[in-house]
């Protein structure tokens, strides 16, 4: 299983020279079987260079997935470039954590006034499946969805191919309970012993207090759910907006710092752009 990330950034893009290193796009992952199937989770703005990138290899037929509904987690749709395209096949996999369908979220994204093409004129050709309650299966990875801690509802997800197992937990606050959230212990045996967790760690411990109920974790809640978790490797995600690229490498030390003062046996990484890693 290879995953690959196109967007790390949260809430909205951001540019600048102080933004380089980990990326202004918003939430997009590419993830890949080891028959090559495709699974893309998310269309923040990192699904347009996905686009490109899948009409460069003549890839028309994958799977999408969504953990919520937010604008930063769907901007990007209306630019993927492959939906413009007839030979294109997507399979949607609907919004079980919300009362809309998936087609219903994004085709407001391509509503009048706000853009010149609606989504029933684009090209491309879907297929609405449901998300099981309990777990399903994409070319043959096996995919675990559950409630995260966030307004409005959303999933986290579980992908695991041959023994490996990936799991995403992005937008979810460990530190305030929302309405369907799950206990900090099931989200604990949910990660148990990954290879990769990769979790939404927007703020510093001082900056969260201002923050409460928004729906994102610190660095140190983040690092506290891996560690009783036993992962092997955390990915620091949801990087705010206004974070550089060094004070996110500031907020990756401090996490180092505390892996190796408690003698965790664990990596740590901040998630950038363009960054992809084999299982």
């Amino acid at each position: 299983m290879k995953v690959k990330f196109w967007g790390a950034r949260g809430s909205i893009t951001v540019c600048g020279k102080e933004y380089l290193k980990y990326g202004g796009d918003t939430t997009c992952i590419e993830i890949r079987s080891k028959k090559d199937n495709l699974i893309i989770v998310d269309a923040g703005t990192g699904i347009r260079n996905l686009g490109k990138q899948l009409i460069k290899e003549g890839k028309t037929s994958f799977d999408m997935l969504f953990t919520h509904s937010h604008w930063d987690h769907i901007m990007g749709f209306p630019f993927f470039a492959p939906i413009y395209r007839k030979k294109t096949k997507i399979v949607l996999r609907g919004c079980s954590f919300c009362e809309e369908s998936v087609k219903e979220i994004l085709a407001k994204t391509m509503r009048p006034p706000g853009f010149p093409v609606k989504f029933e004129e684009i090209s491309a050709s879907f297929k609405f499946k449901s998300v099981s309650a309990e777990k399903f299966e994409i070319g043959g990875i096996k995919i675990y969805p559950i409630e995260i801690s966030h307004p409005n509802y959303g999933l986290g997800y579980r992908f695991k191919e041959d023994g490996k197992s990936f799991v995403f937990l992005t937008d979810n606050e460990l530190g305030f309970s929302h309405q369907g959230a799950r206990s900090f212990e099931d989200y604990v045996n949910f990660c148990k012993g990954a290879d990769l967790l990769v979790h939404d760690a927007e703020y510093t411990e001082q900056e969260y207090p201002n923050k409460r109920t928004w729906g994102h974790s610190t660095i140190n809640q983040a690092l506290d759910l891996a560690s009783k978790a036993k992962v092997k490797t955390l990915g620091l995600f949801h990087h705010n907006q206004d974070r550089t690229d060094s004070q996110v490498d500031k907020m990756l030390a401090f996490c180092n710092d505390e892996i190796n003062a408690k003698s965790l046996a664990m990596k740590c990484f901040a998630v950038r752009a363009g960054q992809e890693i084999s299982l």
